[in-house]
């Protein structure tokens, strides 16, 4: 990966999808301003700080979920509900 991970809103994502598909630099898609997902390009060499942030975001995701008492299981039927719905 190249550049850095850059943060975007879903209405530019997806305004720009073809733009984000050719770069080599992952996107942060966000609504109101929360992250809701990520674009990983699938070429090119892995960024070992890139991927580092990535695992601590996950580390980070992971403590609000203990905090809030949320566990996997509920996060999978949110999943699956939203998914179908």
């Amino acid at each position: 990966m190249t550049g850095k991970l850059i943060r975007v809103g879903v209405r530019e994502f997806r305004e720009d999808l073809a733009q984000y598909l050719d770069s080599a630099t992952p996107v942060a898609v966000t609504r109101h301003g929360q992250t809701v997902g990520y674009y990983i390009p699938a070429r090119g060499e892995v960024d070992v700080l890139e991927l580092a942030a990535l695992r601590r975001a996950v580390e980070e995701m992971e403590a609000l979920l203990v905090e809030h008492g949320i566990g996997i299981e509920e996060v999978i039927s949110e999943f699956r509900s939203r998914r179908q719905g």
